[in-house]
C-alpha cells in the first residue's frame, strides 16, 4: 500500500463548488478529483524542459549553500 500525507487546501468558493459538481459528474470524491489533477500537472511539468532546466539549477545553487562555512 502506498503511504498517503493527509494535506490541507484552501480553495475560493466558486472553485470548490465548481471541482465538487466536476468529482459528482464522474461519479469520482473530490480527493480522486484532487489526486489526478495534481498527477497531470506533475507529469506536465516533469516533461517540461524548462521546468527540468530550473529545478537543475535549484538543486546545484542548494548544494553550494550546503557547502558554506556555518557563521
Amino acid at each position: 500500500m502506498t503511504a498517503r500525507r493527509q494535506t490541507t487546501i484552501r480553495l475560493p468558493d466558486d472553485l470548490a463548488d465548481q471541482a465538487e459538481h466536476v468529482a459528482r459528474v464522474r461519479g469520482v470524491s473530490l480527493n480522486t478529483l484532487f489526486i489526478e489533477a495534481i498527477t497531470a500537472e506533475v507529469d506536465r511539468a516533469r516533461a517540461s524542459k524548462s521546468f527540468n532546466d530550473r529545478a537543475r539549477d535549484l538543486r546545484r545553487r542548494e548544494k553550494q549553500l550546503l557547502k558554506r562555512p556555518a557563521r
